[in-house]
């Protein structure tokens, strides 16, 4: 197996240097300019090796800086023509198709939690089940009047029980047949 060092840094391509080649050489680089400061009497055997590893270090930027610039310009490219394709398909909208103010919401059909209703459509619905249930209400004390044999089970009786008690159920004051007259008044619905 072969042992890594920090020279083999610049062998690589620019395009396959990690961030551990890059502070190899950044080592590298460094370690050669503290020998070239202490050891001035070898400065002229050390400068061109130096020299060579510094050029190659701009080669690699210089590659890394030219396929940045092209992803940057194809990027920018991309998003031109996306955005042409976006004015398009709002110019040439399909029939039908409204536009959308910034107060709308776009639905998804497919979605089965989507909402179904409008607000507005809700609050009927609410309202309706309300008026159903207080309709039940009432409905049910009044079965519970006929079985209890407050209220005769013919119309005519009914009538007459709410406007004064009849013999058979003498037991039932005024007040309480006011006070039912009352409630059917502000639960009946027309």
């Amino acid at each position: 197996m072969e042992e890594h060092t920090p020279e083999q840094a610049f062998e690589k391509d620019a395009f396959q240097l990690t961030v551990e080649d890059v502070y190899d050489i950044s080592y590298v680089i460094g370690r050669d300019f503290l020998k070239i400061g202490t050891e001035s009497k070898d400065i002229n055997s050390k400068v061109p090796e130096l020299q060579f590893k510094i050029v190659r270090v701009l080669e690699m930027l210089e590659s890394l800086v030219n396929q940045s610039s092209l992803t940057l310009e194809e990027l920018e490219m991309e998003r031109d023509n996306l955005k042409m394709q976006l004015e398009k398909l709002h110019r040439e909208g399909p029939p039908g198709q409204l536009d959308l103010g910034t107060d709308k919401m776009v639905v998804d059909l497919t979605d089965p939690n989507r909402p179904r209703f409008t607000l507005e459509e809700l609050r009927a619905v609410l309202q309706e089940r309300n008026q159903l249930k207080t309709q039940l209400l009432v409905a049910q004390e009044e079965l519970q009047c006929y079985k209890s044999g407050l209220i005769a089970p013919s119309e005519d009786q009914a009538t007459t029980l709410e406007e004064e008690p009849v013999a058979p159920n003498a037991a039932l004051s005024n007040e309480s047949v006011q006070e039912k007259s009352i409630g059917k008044r502000f639960f009946s619905f027309k």
